[in-house]
């Protein structure tokens, strides 16, 4: 039972992001806004962390399996992309690259941002 309340709480986001999608019309997908506000709702202790820590590891561990349907959608329009294979590498390689080097800066930051509240 404990699991099917902590995904429950996960889903309430997730309609909340849905509906405000619909209300917004700016062209942020409805997943970034329910994601955003259990983000807020997480750092403003409005929810803890232990209402939703089991279903989250769960859903971290198989989110692998959820990119074989993209996968296989790729499969399908192989012969769309296959002129173009190159260009997709290299875009793909150079974004990887910059998301791991913003994402390690970041990182960085944030550390610091810690270690200087502790020193004060």
């Amino acid at each position: 039972m404990k699991y099917i309340y902590q995904f429950l709480i996960i889903i309430v986001f997730s309609f909340v992001g849905e509906f405000l999608h619909w209300l917004i019309p700016l062209p942020v997908p409805a997943g970034i806004y329910g994601i955003i506000l259990l983000f807020l709702a997480l750092e403003f202790k409005l929810i803890p962390v232990h209402a939703i820590k089991d279903v989250s590891l769960f859903l971290i561990e198989i989110m692998p399996i959820m990119f074989v349907p993209a996968a296989l959608g790729v499969l399908d329009i192989w012969d769309l992309i296959a002129s173009n294979w190159l260009a997709y590498v290299i875009l793909i390689i150079g974004t990887t690259i910059l998301v791991m080097g913003v994402s390690g800066l970041v990182t960085q930051s944030v550390i610091r941002l810690e270690k200087r509240k502790k020193h004060e």
